[in-house]
């Protein structure tokens, strides 16, 4: 049995989301709630407030507050080439697929502060597909979105993105792809002069492209049963024939509506390949 204070929460958080979706139009009603309860408590005391309905007063009526909100509700953790595993099976299995297509469009869907899609331009130039590519890197979070259009990282995570970078089995030096200055790395603009950056959501937005690789992982994760539903569906119409799907190590689609669209191309990567027939 739920205690009383545990209620009052569940319909203070239920109010909050709502409002949130009523007023600015993000929707995070189908979020996973135990994730949403701990990030939206870390806010709480972030903004020194005892309650939801505390921070539902100030999303509501302090102009900027929700932009400040939406780095707590959309999670920016992320590193470049990070499990470099599923870089290297992109690298010596997925790409030689891709090789025989004339052009080429990718997804990084939710690609946050943009060190996913750095790692796969990287990929995709040392293994020669780059400059038939075009690739879209999406996040709701504008904030992040302008970090990954800056292609600026902190110098002391270099160390652990150069070491990524190798285990992925990349052919040259990171050091390559970057200059660094007043205690930065810069990644070479030339990296990003092929990526449309767009604001996009998966709760609520419709495929914009066919693609051929869509890679989404560790986002879906803090997503609830049906909305994972309804971004696997997305990425689904947005594939051509025979194309991939990359998600995170610690996600399926074993249990997804449409599990059937797809067929396992590398089990421990949980890189999908969509069925010839869709």
């Amino acid at each position: 049995m739920k205690s009383r204070e545990s209620e009052i929460e569940e319909i203070e958080l239920g109010l909050l989301l709502e409002a949130i979706y009523r007023r600015y139009h993000y929707d995070f009603r189908d979020y996973s709630e135990a994730s949403l309860r701990r990030r939206l408590g870390q806010a709480c005391l972030h903004f020194g407030l005892s309650s939801f309905s505390q921070l539902q007063h100030l999303i509501l009526h302090e102009e900027g507050m929700m932009a400040k909100m939406l780095q707590f509700l959309t999670v920016q953790v992320s590193e470049m080439f990070r499990d470099p595993s599923y870089f290297r099976a992109l690298r010596e299995k997925v790409l030689p697929h891709l090789r025989t297509y004339p052009s080429l469009k990718v997804w990084v869907a939710g690609c946050s502060s943009g060190e996913e899609l750095y790692s796969l331009v990287i990929t995709f130039r040392e293994e020669g597909l780059e400059d038939r590519t075009i690739f879209y890197a999406t996040d709701i979070n504008t904030d992040a979105l302008e970090k990954a259009q800056a292609g600026v990282y902190e110098l002391d995570r270099l160390a652990l993105f150069t070491a990524n970078h190798r285990a992925s089995g990349g052919r040259s030096s990171l050091s390559d792809y970057y200059s660094t200055g007043y205690g930065r790395a810069i990644f070479d603009k030339s990296l990003r002069k092929r990526t449309v950056f767009s604001d996009h959501s998966l709760v609520s937005d419709a495929v914009f492209a066919e693609t051929q690789l869509v890679s989404c992982r560790n986002v879906m994760i803090y997503f609830n049963r049906e909305l994972q539903d309804r971004a696997i569906g997305l990425f689904k119409d947005s594939l051509s024939r025979k194309g991939f799907l990359g998600i995170g190590s610690k996600e399926s689609l074993r249990f997804s509506a449409h599990a059937a669209g797809f067929s396992e191309f590398d089990r421990d990567e949980r890189i999908y390949q969509k069925e010839g027939g869709e």
